[in-house]
């Protein structure tokens, strides 16, 4: 059988490393039109931030890698369009040079585009996006620059705050827009993201929250901000406001999701009985609102591609479905999250009810120490756990993956109150927050 991967990325490389692992004899082609693959994006910020010592080890594999194991790899090459009927991918090279290939299947792994906003200006010199490590490293040339003193970066999600603390680290005055009332709003309550935003300005980060950004102003770079509020002189700008599923290839021939994702089942499997969609370009099953939605996150695309390649070679296996459990670290302050939070919730249409609870990590004896907030979010007829969140300096990111197999298997609020969770001073209190907070529950 010949199977034509489009996209190597996460999910890609996964989908690939599961057929040629597992599932000998097949042709395995693989096509993107960068010039590298497998990074790691989540470590730009890290990298532009000078955090780590370089961006080389962002990169978890290659493209010999997978020529080892026989499968036929082209980069820097851009699929114009599919023939969906006759099974054609109509590829062309960097140098123009274009070339067929056929399939008996095909799997999708296109990933997803940053969101451009169409506002005036948009055009101007100095107005970055950071998805690819290309665009990392214009930022990085950019933030470079003795020249470049005043970064402006629009969205405070997990990207945007991520790299306003890399700018600053790098001795930059930094602006942060977003037109949610805080940082971070997409996973976590208030009590969370005002201690975010608290850290942020804490350290020089100039916020600007409830502040849409509507016009970029400059001769031919972008040299100031435009909002409700004013006009602000900028230096650099990097929109990092989100993604959309890149789904072009095929948003005319499969069916699509509300989002314009790919629309997948349990098996990866588009509308289409001979096309498979991973990654970002399509929709997942949330345990949390119990129906499909669309998380764009590296580790549901992981997950996806190992599904997507044992379907694809014969073997049934369905996808157990996803939380979206993410963590974040920025200024020492650590965040982790899965499911849905109470604000999550509303927009879900989920009734839930909620337990806080905050304590130190050890018991008050133990020279180390740091305090612990914790909140469990469950639904008020059936008391099962929707989400969870966590905050600390201490790094208690362990605990969310708990709370996520307790959101996956459907476990109450109640079946918590008891847990078996040992205690060691080293580690934990005798009444551990976990417990405490389940404890609380109404």
């Amino acid at each position: 059988m010949k199977i034509v991967i489009v996209g190597t990325n996460h999910a890609g490389i996964a989908a690939a490393n599961t057929l040629l692992d597992n599932y000998k004899g097949n042709e395995i082609v693989m096509i993107d039109r960068n010039t590298n693959l497998s990074y790691l994006g989540c470590g730009t910020a890290l990298w532009i931030g000078r955090q780590i010592d370089s961006y080389q080890n962002l990169f978890y594999t290659k493209r010999e890698d997978f020529e080892a194991k026989g499968a036929k790899i082209f980069m820097e090459t851009s699929v114009n369009d599919i023939d969906f009927g006759k099974k054609i991918v109509h590829c062309q090279k960097a140098d123009g040079a274009l070339f067929d290939e056929s399939y008996d299947k095909l799997i999708l792994a296109t990933g997803s585009l940053p969101i451009v906003p169409n506002i005036p200006g948009k055009d101007l010199k100095g107005i970055n996006y950071l998805k690819l490590f290309q665009e990392g490293q214009a930022v990085d040339a950019e933030i470079s620059r003795a020249d470049v003193k005043t970064v402006a970066v629009i969205g405070a999600g997990y990207i945007g705050v991520e790299l306003a603390e890399a700018a600053k680290l790098r001795g930059k005055n930094v602006l942060l827009f977003d037109i949610a009332p805080s940082s971070i709003a997409t996973y976590y309550d208030d009590i969370f993201t005002n201690e975010m935003d608290k850290r942020l300005r804490d350290n020089g980060i100039d916020c600007h929250f409830g502040e849409a950004v509507t016009e970029y102003k400059g001769s031919e770079r972008a040299q100031k901000i435009v909002t409700a509020k004013g006009e602000y002189d900028v230096d650099l700008v990097v929109n990092a406001i989100g993604f959309r599923p890149n789904t072009e290839l095929g948003k005319d021939h499969l069916k699509l999701f509300k989002n314009g994702a790919y629309l997948v089942d349990s098996h990866q499997q588009t509308s289409d009985p001979s096309v498979y969609a991973i990654g970002d370009c399509a929709t997942i099953y949330s345990n949390a609102v119990r129906d499909t939605t669309y998380i764009a996150l590296a580790t549901n695309a992981v997950r996806s591609g190992v599904v997507a390649g044992h379907n694809v070679a014969g073997t049934a296996l369905e996808a157990i479905g996803v939380q979206g459990s993410n963590g974040i670290c920025v200024f020492g302050y650590k965040l982790v999250s899965t499911g849905l939070s109470v604000t999550g919730a509303a927009k879900a249409g989920i009734d839930v009810a909620y337990s806080d609870f905050e304590d130190l990590q050890r018991p008050g004896f133990m020279r180390t120490n740091a305090t612990v907030k914790i909140r469990i979010v469950y639904e008020k007829s059936s008391r099962r756990v929707v989400g969870a969140q966590m905050g600390s300096t201490e790094d208690i990111s362990m605990g969310i993956h708990m709370f996520s197999l307790a959101v996956q298997e459907g476990i109450t609020i109640d079946k918590l109150k008891l847990l078996d969770i040992f205690f060691l001073p080293h580690f934990n209190q005798p009444y551990n927050y976990i417990t405490m907070c389940a404890l609380t529950a109404k």
